[in-house]
């Protein structure tokens, strides 16, 4: 550690002093596998974005954060770690109180979304009504009306599904059927403009999680990569490999594995530099009419499957990485 800002001392509680000179590692406990993020970010010169990691520093009760590791100047060695916590609203995150209102927002709309639908439909059918009678400016005037109200009632959908995601029913899933089956489904949608290739590690064993969640995770990342592209001809390359040495400590302090790693690569180009470090959070998206929903629901199902998620992105390729568990040997053959 050569140097550390006066906002992230406190945060942590720890004087810079105290911490130059030492390995963050050190100092510092993070639930996610450090040393390949920071060898990723030496060797490809592309940040990487780490979503909810718990951190402590043995002091004090573990914190929920997001970590963002880039590379610094010309130094090939140099890094710069960014510590974007969760829930405190700190100097380290600018738009916490954004968050919170963003929380705020989804609890809010999972208790009105019906009682709001509703109306919004039956204006719908009247301006449909209307416009049955109508033409010129005065129908386009009721065909904007019936756009909106749609596109209103698919967002409170999209908030719906984020606020009732139940706890995932964990049973031995072969994550290459899960891949195929959101493949498929993206390829006659959202991705029929795209080149969807596969690079699978056929040996892989079952992770254990819901089909049906880990599913709606990788439909997710497939329609953002397809609409990366704004509609033109691209790339989506799915890869699954086995990462023998991926570990991560979580708040209890222990160690877990998360061997099984699934990447989702497209050739779009990257992610916004001003989003980046809020990428998973509620509302926030790089895409006009955007909901900003469905990366916040990736992280969350994939934490509830005690998962990892991470990003790295530059111009023309952005790599989405989800890290899963193994099924126990004993659930495989039950």
């Amino acid at each position: 550690m050569v140097e550390v800002n006066p906002a992230a001392e406190a945060y942590l509680n720890i004087s810079a002093k105290s911490l130059r000179g030492h390995s963050i590692l050190e100092r510092l406990s993070i639930a996610a596998p450090l040393e390949d993020v920071f060898e990723h970010v030496r060797t490809t010169r592309a940040d990487v974005y780490i979503s909810e990691v718990d951190l402590t520093t043995g002091e004090r009760a573990p914190v929920m954060c997001s970590l963002q590791a880039a590379p610094l100047g010309d130094d090939p060695e140099a890094l710069l770690i960014t510590i974007i916590p969760r829930e405190r609203g700190s100097v380290l995150n600018r738009g916490s109180a954004v968050k919170s209102a963003a929380r705020s927002a989804i609890g809010m709309a999972e208790m009105l979304a019906h009682e709001i639908k509703n109306p919004l439909a039956g204006i719908a059918g009247a301006a449909q009504l209307l416009s049955m009678n109508l033409t010129g400016d005065d129908l386009e005037l009721t065909d904007l009306i019936v756009d909106e109200t749609r596109r209103v009632v698919k967002l409170l959908e999209q908030v719906e599904q984020f606020g009732n995601v139940r706890p995932p029913e964990q049973h031995p899933v072969n994550i290459h059927d899960v891949l195929d089956r959101a493949r498929k489904s993206v390829a006659i949608g959202h991705g029929a403009h795209m080149r969807i290739t596969d690079d699978y590690d056929p040996s892989l064993p079952a992770t254990l999680g819901d089909a049906d969640q880990l599913t709606q995770v990788f439909l997710n990342l497939l329609k953002n990569a397809s609409e990366a592209t704004r509609g033109a001809a691209g790339e989506i390359r799915l890869r699954t490999y086995y990462d023998h040495g991926l570990r991560v400590r979580g708040a209890d302090g222990k160690s877990r594995a998360l061997p099984l790693q699934i990447e989702v690569i497209d050739s779009g180009p990257g992610i916004p530099p001003e989003i980046a470090g809020e990428l998973f959070e509620p509302f926030v998206s790089g895409r006009e009419n955007g909901t900003g929903l469905g990366l916040a629901l990736v992280s969350k199902i994939i934490s509830e499957h005690g998962g990892w998620v991470s990003v790295d992105s530059k111009p023309g390729r952005t790599c989405f990485r989800i890290s899963l568990p193994v099924a126990p040997k004993s659930l495989e053959t039950n």
